[in-house]
């Protein structure tokens, strides 16, 4: 038979009433009392009902993840895992459950999340993406429902959000490039509706510009994070007649994807084409060549995003701290970027 919290204030020679304030962390509660009726809970194995304290405080303790559309982009790449971990890690230890939700087109995005906030089955949303038009994002924020977004919204700069600086980035990956002699270097984007595609290629951009090099439109790949993207990418960049010398690649992923192709057809990295990438995923340093890549972070990414939403669902949305979080990023150079040339 389940221990009540009856149970537990007769074993502890208090009132009921005294283990609810326990429970909902009454400040009137000496730390005393609190301490012995915990210990007391622990000892009979009493588990609040989550669902009768969320009727009382109007709070389920409990926040959605919203996932990407593509399961297979999902659950083939390292990125997204490691940013569920850093999101559970935190979450767990605030005291937060995980739901997770996701839609097969943007209205069952929407229709998803509604349930979930409108039934009061969730406290607030985790978006991992960011597009340049969302409804997700539309919903959220017209309705004043609690959300943190990785990455960057143009048209809402004032939500919560949680960042890599990806114009910068880029912007550094492709120097690091130039640096070592190549002018004619390439890009591989992804989908054109995520901003952090866009944001990727600005920087890219603006690092060419900078350097007085050109930028030609066929040097420019649009893809998904996906290793056949990077696959498809490469056969079209080593049948061109000029082709570059160096590619800046928007994933892991999608440079596993060039590295299998160019062995298949014998060549060589970084002899014959230099690689640099982007999330420095733990295969990308095991990778034959090891591969060069910026290291956004991917962790504290989803860790921050958990603490400020979390923090934001506390305070009721109280805006004395900061609104956007940038995560450093760093340049990790291996084998696959230390080839210099003289174009």
């Amino acid at each position: 038979m389940a221990v009540t919290i009856k149970d537990v204030a007769r074993k502890a020679g208090v009132s009921p009433s005294t283990v609810s304030r326990v429970l909902s962390n009454h400040p009137r509660i000496s730390t005393e009392t609190s301490q012995k009726v915990k210990a007391i809970m622990e000892q009979l194995g009493y588990h609040p009902n989550i669902m009768a304290k969320s009727l009382v405080s109007k709070t389920t303790n409990s926040i959605c993840i919203m996932l990407p559309k593509s399961a297979e982009e999902l659950f083939s790449n390292y990125f997204f895992m490691e940013l569920i971990r850093g999101i559970v890690t935190q979450a767990s230890r605030l005291g937060y459950d995980i739901l997770i939700s996701s839609g097969a087109n943007e209205k069952e995005e929407v229709e998803g999340v509604s349930r979930l906030l409108n039934g009061r089955r969730v406290d607030g949303v985790i978006l991992l993406y960011s597009r340049t038009d969302d409804p997700v994002i539309d919903f959220l924020h017209e309705n004043g429902h609690p959300f943190v977004l990785i990455g960057r919204s143009d048209q809402y700069p004032d939500i919560l959000s949680v960042d890599t600086d990806n114009v910068q980035a880029s912007y550094d990956a492709t120097k690091h490039l130039i640096s070592l002699g190549h002018e004619r270097i390439g890009f591989v984007s992804g989908p054109p509706e995520l901003v952090v595609s866009k944001d990727r290629l600005k920087g890219y951009m603006k690092a060419l510009a900078d350097a007085g090099l050109e930028s030609r439109p066929e040097w420019i790949v649009e893809g998904e994070f996906l290793q056949e993207s990077g696959y498809r990418a490469m056969s079209f960049f080593m049948n061109l007649p000029n082709r570059p010398t160096a590619l800046v690649l928007i994933d892991d992923v999608v440079a596993f994807g060039i590295l299998r192709g160019l062995h298949e057809l014998k060549y060589n990295v970084p002899e014959d084409l230099c690689l640099v990438s982007f999330n420095n995923i733990p295969l990308s340093e095991l990778s034959t060549p090891p591969l060069s890549s910026i290291d956004i972070g991917i962790y504290n990414l989803g860790y921050t995003a958990s603490q400020v939403l979390i923090q934001s669902i506390k305070n009721n949305q109280d805006a004395s701290y900061q609104k956007r979080q940038i995560i450093p990023h760093r340049l990790m150079i291996r084998e696959s970027s230390i080839h210099s040339v003289r174009s």
